[in-house]
């Protein structure tokens, strides 16, 4: 567990510097923002930087692109998910219970309107014991 230490937060296992697309930017800026930021999802942000949804690399092959939409015609507003999230200070625990209640395997951190962070599940295989990561995984995956 990274050195001993507890991580009791979702700040203590969030990756920051999560960079939002605008909802009015087009699904293949957003793949190529993905792909620049060696990421699999995007908070959209409407007026304001106020995040408004979140947008996944899955969205945009099976939403978009399977569907026979063009990426350079439907913006991240039109297909942004609904937003579940969790403060900074929200224990690890509840982000876990939140992720498993939605069936998401990435988890925007909010400060207020900002976005200060996200929980995927490689920050969880980092900082979570085996046996608590493997229920997780088990939780999310197993369900259909």
């Amino acid at each position: 567990m990274n050195g001993g230490r507890s991580h009791e937060t979702a700040r203590d296992v969030m990756s920051t510097g999560a960079e939002c697309i605008g909802a009015h930017e087009t699904l293949d800026r957003a793949a190529q923002l993905m792909r620049s930021n060696g990421v699999g999802a995007l908070p959209v942000c409407g007026p304001g930087d106020r995040v408004t949804g979140i947008i996944t690399d899955r969205d945009i092959v099976v939403k978009c692109v399977a569907a026979g939409h063009d990426p350079a015609r439907v913006t991240a507003g039109e297909l942004a998910t609904g937003l579940v999230w969790v403060t900074a200070d929200t224990s690890v625990q509840e982000a876990l219970a939140r992720m498993e209640e939605h069936q998401i395997k990435r988890l925007p951190v909010m400060e207020g309107d900002r976005i200060v962070g996200m929980i995927s599940e490689a920050d969880l295989a980092r900082n979570l014991p085996d046996d608590q990561l493997a229920e997780f995984v088990h939780r999310v995956y197993a369900q259909d």
